[in-house]
């Protein structure tokens, strides 16, 4: 498991330029004109693991297989998308297929890059794109709603359960607050997803900020921080035009001294995939041997059958333990011999919950 995401923005904001940098492949032009993404890209990125390379180093493991991300590069949006202006059309059914919506934010000024919207100002930005997911939403659950409701007078067990969802998620979107705004219980969450609505999804706000400002932001991407704040979103800041260079880099070591060399501790492409997991409620577990050591995506909070599942269906259907060692005992005894001598590792149940980076081994009996 992994989890897809779709990288929006209006024209000229660096989207396409973060895209290719994500995939390390110029598989998307990169004109200064609206339009230039028409139809989705796609890209399988790996997810940058430094806790896998060490655990894979301590086991000698022959091969490393990080967890994946799967970004699409989304067709970009203007001033009455929801209307069908533009690729509205296009758009609003592409954003519909993701996980999550990585937005990308102009925060830079440039004279050689024309802005759509006139000045720069990411704030009012966000307000125009939200603007047509939120007329979008409101669209969409007035279409449903009678339907819904003559179900439910039917005594539609489904029907009565959606209509008050859908009467709070329109009074949300009436007072110009997106849907994922709401207030949910667990019964109710699967119930909201089934409407399929675009501001129901989480959102990661992408900073993009010219390369002096890639080390500690800009006054634009710090007000992007306070409304992702406020919303309960997230925001990191990223410089295209540094990740565009880092990705046509050779080897780790020469990426890692091209960032040291800007004062820049992590690639803004590593802080993106890690927030957007961290968005989506994912963690992840390790396993390790002398063939492979691979990441595995789960949901925080799944227990370890859960998590033998998502390896194969066997291992939770025969279950027996999982041996389990914390990413830092693994270290500090130098691998997993050294850990059960020193009692480290753990003989865990299938109610375990598991953590994030635990390094594991699953014994199963089928």
């Amino acid at each position: 498991m992994g989890f897809r995401c779709g990288i929006v923005g209006l024209p000229n904001v660096g989207k396409s330029t973060l895209f290719n940098a994500l995939t390390n492949a110029a598989q998307a032009d990169t004109g200064n004109y609206p339009f230039c993404t028409v139809e989705p890209n796609v890209g399988r990125v790996p997810v940058p693991d430094r806790e896998l390379e060490t655990v894979a180093k301590i086991a000698a493991s022959a091969s490393i297989v990080p967890t994946m991300l799967e970004v699409l590069d989304i067709a970009r949006l203007v001033r009455g998308a929801s209307q069908g202006e533009g690729l509205g059309n296009k758009f609003l059914a592409q954003i519909r297929e993701v996980e999550a919506i990585l937005h990308v934010v102009r925060c830079f000024e440039d004279d050689q890059i024309s802005h759509v919207e006139g000045p720069v100002d990411p704030i009012r930005d966000i307000d125009l794109i939200e603007t047509e997911l939120m007329l979008a939403d409101l669209e969409s659950l007035e279409r449903q709603f009678d339907g819904v409701v003559k179900r439910a007078r039917g005594n539609d067990k489904e029907a009565k359960a959606l209509q008050p969802i859908i009467e709070r998620a329109l009074e949300m979107l009436r007072d110009g607050k997106p849907v994922r705004a709401l207030s949910l219980n667990e019964d109710e969450r699967p119930l909201l997803k089934m409407l399929h609505l675009l501001t129901a999804k989480p959102v990661l706000y992408v900073c993009n900020v010219d390369e002096d400002s890639a080390k500690a932001g800009n006054a634009m991407s710090e007000a992007v921080a306070a409304r992702a704040q406020e919303e309960g979103a997230e925001a990191v800041v990223v410089s295209a035009a540094i990740e565009s260079e880092i990705a046509g880099l050779g080897d780790a070591e020469e990426k890692r001294a091209f960032l040291n060399d800007l004062g820049l501790e992590t690639a803004g492409l590593e802080r993106v995939i890690h927030a957007g997991h961290h968005l989506l409620g994912l963690i992840r577990f390790l396993t390790a041997g002398p063939k492979e050591a691979r990441a595995w995506t789960i949901k925080k909070g799944d227990n370890a059958r859960d998590a033998a599942g998502g390896i194969h269906s066997d291992m939770a259907r025969g279950f027996i333990c999982a041996e389990t060692i914390s990413f830092e005992d693994f270290v500090a005894c130098d691998g997993e011999n050294g850990a059960k001598s020193a009692g480290k590792m753990r003989q865990e149940g299938a109610d375990y919950t598991m953590q994030e980076a635990d390094v594991v081994l699953f014994r199963f009996n089928v």
